[in-house]
C-alpha cells in the first residue's frame, strides 16, 4: 500500500536517472495479507523474493538481513528506501547502513512512545541509523529535530497509504458475503483486532468481544478474523448472535466494507488514517497512538484498553454525535511524487 504509489511515481516520472528494485522479503506470506495485493494495486512482480516466512521477530530480523545483505554484497545500490514500521522496515535499514548504503524512511518520525510494541522498536532503529526521512506530518518532522536530524534531511510529503486509498476509492469491491448477509451502508460495524493484549488471552477477548456485541445494541458485527484468533474463538465457544466472522480481505473488499460501515473498531494503526479520509467513525482499542493527528484533525478517538470504555462512544454513533472530522496536511493523493522529485534531487 505504500510502495505501490512510489513505483508509479517513477514510471511516471521517466526519468532515465532512477532505476529501482523491488525486494519483496517475504514476512508478510500469507496470499491474502500480500500476493493479493500485488495484484489488486498492480504493483509489478518484486524482482527478488527472500521469502523469509514465518518465525519468532528475531528469526524473522535475522533472516532479512542475511538476505538482503546477501542482495546488496552482489549488486550494491545507491539507496535503500523502507517503508512504514514492520520488521522489514528495520531489518533493511541495518543491512543496508552496515554496507554504507544510504537509507531513506519513508513515515519517519511517528511514535507511540509505547516500547511494548514491536512497531516502536523498529521505528526508532530505523530513524536512528537513516540518512532520510519522508514524514507524513510536521509534528514528526520536529520530532526527528528533537532526535537530533537536521532540516536538510527531513522532507515532508505527505502519505502515500492515502495516495493508494485515493487511487482506488473507485475500484473498491463489495465483499460476497455484502449481499448474502444483506448489509446495509451505514448499518454495522466493522471489528479489526490483531494487538496480543486483546486477541492471546481467551479471557480477555471474550470480555471485549461481550462488551462490543452489548454496545452494537443488536447492530451486525463484522470481524474479518486472522485464522489464529478465529482458533481461539472457536476453542473458547466465544459466540454471539450479533458477531459475524468473515475470512480476512484483500485490500478493495476491506476498504468497501470500512467506507460503508457505521464505525470501526480497532486496534491498528493504518486503518485510522484511511477512516479519517474517508470520514468514517474510528474507535481505537489502545491507550496510545502514532498517529495523533487522525485523532486531533480525523475522526478517530482513542478508547483505551479497558473494554467497558466502549461502551459510551458506541452509543454516541449510534446516536450520529460522532465528530465529522478534517484531512490533514499534504494527505492529498500526491505524496509518491513529492518522494520520487526528492529523490532525483538528491
Amino acid at each position: 500500500m505504500k510502495i505501490a504509489p512510489i513505483i508509479e511515481a517513477i514510471h511516471k516520472r521517466g526519468d532515465d536517472k532512477i532505476t529501482y528494485r523491488l525486494i519483496h522479503t517475504g514476512q508478510h506470506y500469507d496470499y491474502k495479507m500480500s500476493g493479493s495485493f500485488f495484484a489488486e494495486l498492480d504493483i509489478p512482480h518484486p524482482h527478488i523474493n527472500l521469502e523469509v516466512g514465518s518465525g519468532t521477530q528475531a528469526e524473522q530480523t535475522a533472516a532479512i538481513m542475511i538476505g538482503y545483505e546477501q542482495v546488496l554484497l552482489e549488486e550494491k545500490a545507491d539507496l535503500c528506501l523502507v517503508v512504514g514500521d514492520v520488521t522489514s522496515t528495520m531489518a533493511c535499514a541495518i543491512a543496508a547502513k552496515k554496507l554504507n548504503v544510504k537509507v531513506a524512511h519513508v513515515e519517519g518520525g511517528i511514535r507511540s512512545n509505547d516500547l511494548t510494541m514491536p512497531e516502536e522498536i523498529n521505528r526508532m532503529v530505523t530513524d536512528a541509523i537513516a540518512d532520510y526521512f519522508f514524514t507524513t506530518t510536521l509534528a514528526a518532522n520536529e520530532t526527528l529535530k528533537k532526535e537530533g536530524h537536521g532540516e536538510e534531511k527531513l522532507f515532508f510529503v505527505g502519505n502515500t497509504m492515502i495516495d493508494t486509498l485515493l487511487k482506488q476509492q473507485p475500484n473498491f469491491k463489495k465483499p460476497p458475503f455484502f449481499s448474502e448477509l444483506e448489509l446495509q451502508e451505514k448499518g454495522y460495524f466493522v471489528l479489526t483486532l490483531h494487538r496480543p493484549n486483546n486477541v492471546d488471552g481467551p479471557m480477555s477477548l471474550q470480555k471485549l468481544i461481550d462488551i462490543i456485541v452489548r454496545g452494537a445494541n443488536k447492530i451486525p458485527v463484522i470481524f474479518p478474523v486472522h485464522p489464529r484468533t478465529k482458533k481461539i474463538i472457536s476453542d473458547n465457544n466465544i459466540k454471539h448472535e450479533g458477531l459475524i466472522l468473515v475470512e480476512p480481505l484483500p485490500y478493495l473488499e476491506f476498504n468497501y466494507l470500512v467506507k460503508n460501515a457505521l464505525a470501526v473498531l480497532t486496534d491498528s494503526g493504518g486503518i485510522t488514517e484511511e477512516t479519517t479520509i474517508m470520514g468514517v467513525p474510528c474507535l481505537t482499542l489502545r491507550d496510545n497512538t502514532e498517529r495523533p493527528e487522525t485523532c486531533t484533525i480525523g475522526t478517530n478517538e482513542l478508547i483505551g484498553t479497558n473494554p467497558a470504555n466502549l461502551l459510551e462512544p458506541m452509543a454516541k454513533v449510534i446516536r450520529g454525535d460522532w465528530k465529522k472530522g478534517g484531512i490533514p496536511e499534504l494527505w492529498d493523493g500526491r505524496a509518491a511524487t513529492r518522494i520520487v522529485d526528492v529523490i532525483s534531487s538528491l
